[in-house]
């Protein structure tokens, strides 16, 4: 594995909610990350459709990597802002998410996305979401050490643990 791949999946595999989701990180390269969501009965919404919430989390996920990727070593990501628009029910056996950096600067990238779902053994594929995501970078040394100094101040902040 490379430098770059070693970076992304490192990180990748500290995110609870990819864990939770059953997200799994299918390919790096620079400006560009893919991210694999099997479907699960779990992930759906109330009539059988994988859940908006899982299909955007995928596809921030797949742009904060990618931007990620064109990141000084120095720094981390977060999303300043998307939108996304979800243009017709997740239906599939698997869902992949595809990140590409369209422009990458000193503070922030734009990247685009789409979460592409897949049926069967067919390589076939229909889009059911596209995105626009603005990333931000933040030097290591700008945000908390560790998780357990994160979550204090979210508690000191007045939120919850």
């Amino acid at each position: 594995m490379s430098e770059l791949h070693d970076r992304i999946s490192n990180s990748f595999n500290a995110q609870g909610l990819m864990k939770t989701l059953g997200a799994q990180l299918a390919f790096v390269a620079e400006g560009e990350v893919h991210i694999l969501l099997p479907y699960a009965p779990s992930l759906t919404q109330q009539r059988g459709y994988v859940h908006a919430g899982a299909v955007t989390s995928i596809l921030d996920t797949a742009c904060g990597y990618a931007a990620l990727t064109r990141a000084p070593a120095d720094c981390d990501v977060v999303t300043a802002e998307f939108k996304i628009n979800l243009m017709r029910p997740a239906i599939g056996d698997r869902f992949l998410a595809v990140g590409k950096v369209q422009n990458a600067g000193k503070m922030l990238a734009v990247c685009t996305g789409e979460v592409r779902a897949f049926r069967g053994l067919d390589n076939g594929y229909k889009v059911v979401a596209l995105m626009q995501a603005t990333i931000a970078n933040i030097r290591h040394d700008a945000w908390p050490a560790d998780k357990a100094e994160a979550r204090d101040l979210t508690v000191a902040a007045g939120g919850t643990s």
